[in-house]
């Protein structure tokens, strides 16, 4: 089967993924570079077992000092600029591990005894701080989140100047204060984000590297192919399949939708896939590996942070909602095998049984995250003990040489620190808004003024509740389509998430409905990451592409309402009896059903419009996850069912 050249590939992902591409350097820089990510890699390794012993900040300021010099070395300053670092690029980077590094220079502790009256020196090298911080992030993301930033520092610096009648007005912070809670404080570049960035999340990004330098992405492929074989929803259900292990390796929507596409798009186009009904799939298919177990996107490492809860348990909240989401996608991929009359294509590859004999042990290294996760070892040793089974059976993919594997598994470790370069740039940049929230008390203002807003609708609270869960969804994903995943779920935590806590919703679910959200702004039009890519694979129309993607993610965009609407919605996140979550469950699965009805055009053949319609409320009613509301959506759609049997045979009773 014909694939897409692996240059294309890395070309496509450089274009449409949401971090901007890094340079292509010469051999010599590029040697350069190797070994400082090397060395990064091995000084997060230093910190799982053996940490520093004055803490996890002064950890943080040395990642940071190691890091941030990195970006300007393999980010471009604009597109289309010159592939190897100039004396700009030199001079940004000799800055900022200056800056990044001065805290220790006169002593960490005495640095930070200095909390509050900083002296100028440190007002200044925390100021160039500042500014690098957003420029690498302007590299690597683009102008939004960098412009969204100074904004902030405008607010927290000219706040006073705000007429005094406006909530969110304050006295107005000095600029040395500022300063001070971004540079010396907790909750600035070395906060939170950074602190997850630093700890969990660049220990992913080497175990996918490492995953991937074992054959794991080539085998998740083939073994998606083998296990379907000769039907006509073969290639719809091999798309999903393969989308969801290759996020495994990936762990980007984008990123996986590319690499997706080029291995299956040829056999779509063979089954008889329209292009723009292929590119949803396929867009589809690779977003929705991040929403997925056993590796979320990085936002579900903050979650864990932010809530004081294990990663585990975040996994297992996602449990229940990845099944419904793959549920909406495996009855669209039937409805549409028999709409567009899909060809079943004949698969060259093994049986299942052989491969996983072959490559099985793949699947391992998943499995150890997950038991050590259960046996409640930390999750940063976990990834790396699970990186260590990976890299081993790396060695069988290289056939025992152990000169090339020893290379490959240090190549992966340089590369794990690359890959993550963009999302550390932003987690840093995440700290300007945290601190600036934090001194000035705005997140709280904005939350209570998004309550108001709908209490000007009704003062029923289950309506206030129902239009701010509305609202507050449109905000996340409209905010999505400017920034990255992970900065969309900080800032939309600290601003849109009080207002949901403010209603009654647990902080459990706001923080998943939030990071859904924020996930699924990849496949939002107008911007739609994700659904671009999958469209510059097929040759399909943008847009149409878009709303296809749209249709198969519907039940995505919809479950998240129905865990943060009534308290029985806890239960999709198995934070209930098991009896609970079970009948929750069957009830979203047959409100995904309805979706489908509607989106798909299909039941038992064709729907027409009748049965279209009266799945619309069948399935509001389900997703309300009331027993009323439940009984009411199951009663529309029997009708619709009864209508769609019915309706044939009195059409063709009435001719007769």
């Amino acid at each position: 089967m014909s694939t897409k050249p692996q240059a294309d590939v890395a070309e496509l992902i450089a274009e449409y993924d949401e971090e901007r591409p890094s340079r292509s350097l010469s051999r010599r820089w590029e040697l350069g570079i190797w070994v400082a990510g090397l060395l990064a890699a091995l000084l997060v390794l230093k910190q799982v077992f053996w940490p520093f012993a004055k803490g996890g900040q002064y950890y943080l300021v040395i990642f940071l000092a190691v890091t941030l010099p990195l970006v300007f070395l393999c980010y471009r300053p604009r597109k289309g600029g010159a592939d190897d670092p100039g004396p700009l690029d030199w001079t940004l980077a000799v800055l900022a591990f200056a800056v990044g590094a001065y805290p220790l220079f006169g002593g960490f502790d005495a640095f930070l005894d200095r909390q509050g009256q900083l002296t100028d020196l440190d007002v200044v090298a925390g100021s160039i701080l500042l500014f690098l911080v957003l420029e690498a992030c302007r590299r690597t993301t683009g102008w939004v989140l960098p412009l969204v930033c100074v904004g902030f520092v405008a607010f927290a610096y000219y706040g006073g100047y705000l007429p005094p009648a406006w909530a969110i007005s304050h006295a107005g912070v000095d600029f040395a204060q500022i300063i001070n809670g971004f540079y010396n404080d907790a909750t600035g570049f070395y906060g939170t984000p950074l602190d997850v960035a630093a700890t969990y999340i660049v220990l992913f990004t080497i175990y996918g590297a490492v995953l991937n330098a074992s054959g794991a992405g080539t085998f998740f492929v083939d073994i998606s192919f083998s296990a379907f074989r000769k039907s006509r929803t073969a290639p719809g259900r091999t798309a999903a399949t393969a989308g969801f292990l290759l996020g495994t390796v990936s762990g980007s929507g984008t990123a996986t939708t590319v690499s997706l596409g080029a291995v299956t798009w040829p056999m779509l186009k063979k089954a008889g896939y329209p292009k723009e009904s292929a590119g949803g799939l396929l867009a589809a298919s690779g977003i929705g590996a991040i929403l997925s177990p056993p590796t979320l996107g990085a936002a579900a490492f903050i979650i864990a942070e932010y809530l004081e809860a294990s990663y585990l348990q975040v996994l297992i909240w996602a449990i229940l909602p990845t099944l419904l989401y793959y549920l909406g996608i495996a009855l669209a991929v039937e409805i549409d095998a028999r709409r567009f009359g899909a060809k079943p294509v004949d698969i060259d590859a093994p049986s299942p049984w052989v491969l996983l004999k072959r490559g099985g042990y793949h699947f391992l290294s998943l499995g150890v995250i997950v038991v050590f996760l259960a046996l409640d070892i930390p999750v940063y040793s976990a990834v790396v003990y699970a990186s260590g089974v990976a890299a081993l059976f790396a060695l069988i993919a290289h056939k025992g040489d152990v000169r090339t594997w020893g290379r490959t598994i240090l190549d992966s470790l340089s590369t794990g620190v690359r890959s993550a370069l963009p999302v550390i740039a932003v987690c840093a940049a995440a700290g300007v808004i945290t601190s600036t929230i934090t001194k000035t008390g705005l997140g709280q203002e904005l939350a209570s003024a998004l309550v108001d807003i709908a209490g000007l609708i009704s003062s029923n609270p289950s309506v206030v509740l129902f239009v701010t869960v509305v609202l507050a969804a449109v905000a996340v994903s409209v905010l999505g389509l400017a920034v990255p995943v992970t900065a969309s779920f900080i800032i939309s935590w600290v601003v849109i998430g009080p207002a949901l806590v403010e209603l009654g919703v647990a902080r459990e679910e706001t923080a998943m409905f939030i990071f859904y959200y924020a996930v699924l702004s990849e496949v939002t039009p107008p911007t739609a990451l994700a659904a671009v890519a999958a469209a510059a694979i097929t040759g399909g129309d943008v847009m149409k592409t878009m709303w296809r993607t749209w249709k198969y993610t519907l039940p995505a965009f919809l479950v998240p309402l129905a865990f943060v609407l009534t308290d029985d919605g806890a239960a999709l996140l198995l934070r209930s009896s098991a009896l609970d979550s079970l009948w929750v469950f069957a009830a979203s699965a047959l409100g995904v059903a309805a979706l489908a009805v509607v989106t798909g055009g299909w039941l038992v053949h064709q729907a027409a419009w009748p049965e279209r319609v009266l799945c619309i409320p069948a399935a509001v009613a389900l997703l309300y996850l009331q027993p009323v509301t439940i009984a009411v959506g199951i009663g529309f759609l029997v009708a619709a069912v009864a209508v769609h049997l019915l309706l044939p045979k009195m059409r063709k009773e009435h001719h007769a």
